[in-house]
């Protein structure tokens, strides 16, 4: 395709292996595998095209780094006999098509860096050049001014890679505590007894225990109170305060299915429990979770093939398969390049529109002086767990979660209050002197970040438990700019 005698207006930046002057390393990278790849441009006047490496771990990811003196350069990938150019970085027209182009300095190494040198015991280490860079970021008060960073195809690759590794080699065992205690309650319980111990507990869900058929059949979670006070709200209920301290789970959950038909009150359809057994993958685990829209999965043993006599071991989320992945990855965040990132670089997350975007959804978000009526709507349609709630300046100030409903249950608060009259901030006092520590880390409810953190820092607030949402705030004002998940961080990682 291209000729030694190429247009030296197409080298730019001069020989592409430099022996005289200042050089830069530069590293190039197609992640997109293939069996034998090259890489070809100005810098070797298209007549010489450098063999690519696998990267050890990711056989998908191919590298290779010369030394090429500050310039502008173009450059394209031979895949197994064929010319391609990566669409994720800057491209150009020109004589031998669409090109990619790099633009070296003295102080920044190249864009597409994700790979620094081998370390001592160890053959390649697969860590971000952050120094590198921290030189392409302007920071003020915390912000990165340049939106439009992203970091690099490769680097998200290699770090999914080995995520979805180690999540597929360990199991449901490595989520089991030394010790502790699993609640499950009895589907003959009545449900304001059964709101009362979830709040008293500190617990947001609770496997459902059905003695005549010795099996767990579902699961008792602060959606069903919501849908619950949301029913006696409504004119012509059938279900009264009185009928409440007498009504079943299980009388409950059949009102439930012939009120929502086959839906659960969210739009998604009734299904049986599901849960996973302790030698299923953490990966399976996580994958249960997100494709059923579930926070919870039962770990139950059965001794026996029928699955009689099962045993309750553990309730699985995704806070707590995310901890293995911070405690496993923690010490060597070399193994996985986004996780210094900050995470404005990262497509991840719902982030404020920017305006004439329409592609954008606006974030939820309320005032504390909006009705309790109006979160509980909010959360059930959003289908989300909390909401930002934010002050007259639009600052973040507390959150409301789902869970937050029990605390309607201490004293009866439920049967003299309207829903419609509750301020948010009234709902939020009631559980203020509450013992209970869940949702709650370093003595704050609601657990906040800058957009110029890194991905870890996000990652460990949402391995906590009761933290299922981290709010990306404006430095200084602490303006809501953006919402990260623990369902955006385990879609993003697994590629789904």
């Amino acid at each position: 395709m291209f000729s030694p005698g190429a247009d030296s207006a197409h080298d730019a930046g001069g020989v592409g292996v430099s022996s005289v002057g200042t050089t830069v390393p530069a590293r190039f990278v197609w992640p997109y595998g293939g069996k034998r790849v090259f890489v070809s441009g100005s810098f070797t006047r298209w007549s010489e095209h450098l063999q690519m490496s696998p990267v050890e771990g990711c056989p998908s990811v191919f590298q290779a780094t010369c030394s090429l003196s500050p310039g502008i350069y173009q450059y394209k990938f031979f895949v197994d006999g064929e010319w391609r150019h990566d669409e994720h970085q800057p491209t150009i027209s020109g004589e031998y098509g669409i090109v990619n182009t790099l633009y070296l300095t003295r102080e920044f190494n190249q864009i597409n860096s994700v790979l620094s040198p081998s370390t001592p015991g160890n053959r390649m280490n697969m860590d971000v050049d952050n120094e590198n860079f921290q030189r392409m970021v302007t920071l003020s008060d915390g912000n990165i001014q340049d939106s439009h960073l992203r970091v690099s195809e490769a680097a998200i690759q290699i770090s999914r890679s080995r995520v979805i590794g180690y999540l597929s080699s360990h199991t449901g065992y490595d989520l089991l505590p030394d010790s502790g205690k699993v609640i499950a309650l009895d589907i003959n319980l009545p449900v304001k007894q059964s709101f009362h111990i979830l709040h008293e507990q500190g617990i947001p869900v609770a496997p459902l225990w059905d003695s005549f058929r010795g099996q767990f059949v579902g699961l008792l979670s602060p959606l069903d109170f919501i849908l619950i006070l949301k029913e006696l709200e409504t004119h012509g209920s059938n279900l009264t305060e009185e009928q409440l301290e007498t009504h079943t789970i299980s009388a409950w959950k059949e009102s439930k299915r012939q009120t929502y038909g086959r839906n659960d009150g969210q739009g998604r359809p009734q299904q049986p429990l599901v849960h996973a057994t302790p030698y299923e993958s953490l990966r399976d685990i996580a994958l249960k979770i997100l494709q059923n829209g579930i926070s919870t999965v039962p770990i139950i043993y059965s001794p026996s093939s029928d699955g009689s006599f099962p045993q309750l071991l553990h309730l699985a989320s995704l806070s707590g398969i995310l901890k293995c992945i911070c405690r496993y990855f923690k010490n060597s965040t070399g193994n996985l390049p986004i996780l210094n990132q900050p995470v404005c670089t990262i497509p991840l997350g719902s982030w404020v529109p920017k305006i004439g975007d329409p592609s954008c959804r606006p974030l939820a978000i309320l005032r504390r002086s909006a009705s309790l009526s109006s979160a509980l709507n909010l959360l059930v349609q959003a289908g989300v767990s909390s909401i930002p709630i934010v002050d007259e300046n639009d600052s973040l100030i507390d959150t409301y979660s789902r869970s937050d409903i029990t605390a309607l249950a201490k004293d009866k608060v439920y049967t003299h209050v309207r829903l419609e009259e509750m301020a948010i901030q009234q709902a939020l006092q009631l559980g203020q002197d509450t013992n209970t520590p869940f949702g709650y880390f370093n003595g704050q409810r609601c657990q906040m970040c800058l957009r110029s953190d890194p991905l870890l820092k996000v990652m460990e607030r949402l391995a906590n438990p009761g933290v299922r949402r981290v709010f990306i705030v404006e430095a200084g004002s602490k303006r809501v700019e953006g919402i990260i998940s623990l369902s955006d961080i385990f879609k993003f990682l697994l590629s789904l």
